[in-house]
């Protein structure tokens, strides 16, 4: 039997087709410790995610951290999850949603979108082949994470080519890495910060907080730092805001090792010390709410800067849905289209 697989395409002239692929990290099927113990194996597997010799990180993973860690991110979860399930998943349904409306009106149906998530339900694999079944010859692929990184974009990459690698027919291939200073993604945070300002006044201090990322990763050349550096220096330029106005942070580190600095929850622990008692937080990383910014930063964080001696801090949410966000999407996905 062949290890390459495809479907009969020979059809001729037919129209040519494009499938525009949204992906996001994942999501547990259930905020249960059985359904967490399956998704983060399938998580934590990851090489990119993991860089230690895969013999020894089995053993840690298999023997202690898949033993314990499943119950206490149920609990994370339940303390998130909707009634339309995972924050993140219905999110990102919203947007693909969206974006589908926003292209299918422009080029009708030669362009096909469509959603996957690179860990759990949908899969990249599962989306992959329903293009090719649909006859497909042209894929677009935009992760959702606006600064480029190795565990998260890189990841995204390894999975499409695993898909694509088995198949007879290659299609043209378009993945777009990074959009972290995109004119209209920039200004759709623009628009979101000073929206917030507009309503609750401008704190003492603007929190920029980013995913972190293990030191070593950009010792060895992941651009993650500098592109998260880049977006807040455009964002705050198009704001306004004096150095003295904000702070770029790291958050949801895991293990011992050195992650980038500063931390996100030290730096709001030292703050209200320094006289800083007034906290507006924004992780531009996330495109989507999940765990890492509905429990993470505006719980979990929160309670450590009010416990610190702080008196107002306020999350403001992730981009989302927002119809300028919708646009940024759209955008860049057309001008590959185009």
């Amino acid at each position: 039997m062949s290890r390459f697989n495809g479907i009969d395409q020979s059809v001729h002239n037919s129209k040519a087709k494009t499938g525009v692929l949204l992906t996001n990290l994942g999501t547990p099927s259930e905020p249960t410790a059985g359904a967490l113990r399956t998704y983060l194996r399938e998580f934590l597997s990851d090489p990119r995610v993991v860089e230690i010799p895969r013999f020894i990180w089995m053993i840690i993973l298999h023997g202690i951290i898949l033993r314990i860690r499943p119950a206490k991110s149920a609990k994370l979860y339940q303390s998130i999850w909707t009634d339309q399930g995972s924050p993140l998943l219905a999110i990102s349904e919203q947007q693909t949603e969206k974006v589908r409306k926003k292209i299918t009106s422009k080029y009708g149906d030669t362009v096909i979108v469509d959603l996957a998530m690179r860990y759990g339900e949908p899969s990249i694999a599962k989306a992959l082949k329903n293009f090719q079944q649909q006859g497909v010859n042209n894929i677009i692929v935009l992760p959702l994470y606006p600064q480029y990184a190795g565990p998260t974009t890189g990841s995204t990459f390894d999975a499409i080519t695993d898909e694509l690698k088995t198949w007879r027919w290659i299609p043209s291939l378009h993945f777009l890495s990074s959009y972290h200073d995109d004119a209209m993604y920039i200004k759709a945070l623009v628009n979101s910060i000073s929206e917030h300002f507009a309503e609750f006044g401008q704190p003492k201090k603007l929190v920029f907080s980013y995913h972190g990322m293990p030191k070593l990763f950009h010792s060895q050349g992941d651009p993650y730092y500098c592109f998260c550096v880049k977006t807040t220096r455009l964002v705050i330029e198009q704001l306004g805001l004096a150095d003295e106005d904000y702070v770029m942070t790291f958050q949801s580190r895991f293990g011992k090792a050195e992650w980038l600095k500063p931390y996100t929850d030290a730096t709001l622990a030292s703050l209200p010390e320094q006289g800083v008692k007034d906290v507006a937080i924004i992780s531009p990383a996330f495109s989507a709410d999940c765990l890492e910014t509905l429990e993470e930063l505006e719980s979990e964080n929160r309670e450590i800067f009010i416990e610190a001696g702080g008196e107002s801090y306020r999350y403001i949410p992730a981009l989302n849905s927002r119809d300028d966000h919708i646009e940024a999407i759209s955008g860049l996905v057309q001008r590959v289209i185009d």
